[in-house]
Parts: C-alpha cells; structure tokens; sequence
C-alpha cells in the first residue's frame, strides 16, 4: 500500500515545473511504481496557452479548480473546461489549453509517465519506460 500526499512531494523531483512556465506538476503516481498508470495534479497558469499532443499516451483530465478553454486543434472545435468536468484524449488529438484563470486539474496518464517528461517542440511527451526489475 503506498500511501502520500501532494503536499508530501511539493519541491522533489516528483513536483515538475514546464521549461515553457506555463504548467507545474505533481505526479504522486508514476511508472516507478508498476501499476499500469500515473497521476498527478497539475496547474496550468492563468494567461498562457499550452499546446500539446500525447502521441504515446492516453491522458483523462478532471478539473478540480479554475477555467480554462479547450480546444481541440485537429478540427477547431473549442470547449470550456469547469471544475467537475472530464475530458479525455482517447484519439491521442493534438489540442491546446488557454487558461482564464490558474486551471488546477488531476490527470491520469496510460502507459504511465516516469516523472522526467516534458512537452517537445510539437507538444509531445517521449516515451520514457522504466528499467524492468530483475
């Protein structure tokens, strides 16, 4: 059983802050520890636009705080995101988040990110695994 809090893991290297400055990230689940997905609680700050694209990755979305515009960039269609709503990138769609106000939202990653990604140049996360144990 594993047991932790996000508050247990602000400033380790579990709580991620974009080279972009637009998002940080607390992953309190990872691929580390083998159970087939990852969690985390991210901000997406207010003002900014953060264009991305999981062409490796199944991602679900929770908004817990905030707004935030979310559009989808392959066939332009715009949806506003709200505290209780869902979405899920099940079709890997390249997409784009523009915050109205700081947008605090709890993800779940399929195959499960390690902790060390950030969004390349085309909004991608590589595909990094963990070695398997001997």
């Amino acid at each position: 059983m594993i047991v932790r809090s996000f508050k247990d893991i602000e400033g380790t290297e579990r709580h991620v802050k974009a080279a972009s400055g637009t998002w940080e990230s607390k992953r309190i689940v990872l691929a580390r520890e083998r159970v087939g997905f990852s969690l985390h609680e991210t901000t997406l700050y207010a003002g900014t636009e953060t264009s991305m694209w999981y062409a490796h990755h199944i991602e679900a979305v929770l908004c817990v705080e905030g707004e935030a515009e979310l559009t989808n960039d392959e066939t332009g269609e715009k949806h506003w995101i709200t505290p209780g709503t869902m979405y899920l990138l099940d079709g890997h769609e390249k997409h784009t988040m523009r915050p109205k106000t700081d947008f605090r939202c709890v993800c779940v990653f399929n195959p499960p990110i390690t902790g060390r990604e950030d969004h390349d140049e085309n909004g991608v996360y590589p595909l990094i695994t963990e070695p398997e144990e001997a």
